[in-house]
């Protein structure tokens, strides 16, 4: 991914940091918050963790329209403070792809969540020169009023886990989708429990055809996945 060398490195990662606090204040202003933004923003993930912690990710990337990747994301939890927030960096993605994410001192949610939005953002930016603002806002208000929760039960690490998924497509009824016609089907799906480390088990959004009428609506073009894949003793 080459577009990520030089000076428009820095332009990314400036965007993804500013992005990220833009959300969090974003759904920490909004009056009525829905079981949708409560599971994503507004409960601390780390409530079950009392001692530093790495948390390893697994990245995906599989697609009809680029070349597809794996790649890792890892959460260090370094400290443990006295309010039940906890001080985190992270390592989000590597070489071309890394993603130069702020360390937070009194972090409830998990940054993985907002990293992964911010990079799926910059992405579209990319990809059509929409502004990343229009995106943001777009998943925001679909989360807001459209999401749907249903309680779940997947395997992790080889037991059964009971979560909750939040599903939404932001895009299905967006004003501009003459412009943005490749994003009409997109989705995104988010697994959350409260039974392992760090909250998020897995995000994933993709994008089948028929939203431009040139591929079958049951075609993938793109799809990319972080999954929660094991917790270590601390930074590496």
């Amino acid at each position: 991914m080459t577009y990520l060398h030089g000076h428009r490195i820095g332009g990314i990662r400036r965007m993804v940091c500013v992005g990220i606090c833009m959300i969090a204040a974003q759904m920490a202003a909004a009056q009525d918050i829905s079981p949708a933004e409560t599971l994503l923003f507004q409960t601390n993930h780390f409530q079950n963790i009392q001692e530093p912690v790495t948390l390893s990710y697994a990245y995906k990337k599989v697609g009809s329209v680029e070349p597809g990747f794996d790649d890792e994301v890892h959460v260090d939890v370094t400290k443990i403070n006295p309010d039940s927030s906890v001080s985190t960096s992270m390592r989000f993605l590597s070489g071309s792809r890394k993603l130069e994410i702020p360390d937070v001192g009194n972090s409830q949610g998990n940054p993985a969540l907002l990293g992964f939005l911010e990079r799926d953002i910059v992405e579209m930016k990319r990809l059509t020169g929409g502004s990343t603002n229009y995106f943001r806002k777009r998943i925001r208000l679909a989360l807001a009023d459209a999401a749907q929760v249903r309680r779940i039960i997947f395997t992790y690490k080889g037991k059964q886990v009971e979560g909750q998924e939040v599903s939404v497509q932001p895009y299905l009824n967006d004003p501009l989708h003459e412009r943005f016609k490749k994003y009409v089907n997109k989705s995104y799906v988010f697994v959350i429990s409260n039974q392992i480390s760090g909250g998020i088990y897995q995000i994933r959004t993709s994008s089948s055809g028929g939203g431009n009428g040139t591929m079958p609506k049951d075609k993938t073009v793109m799809e990319e996945t972080l999954t929660l894949v094991k917790e270590g003793s601390g930074k590496r």
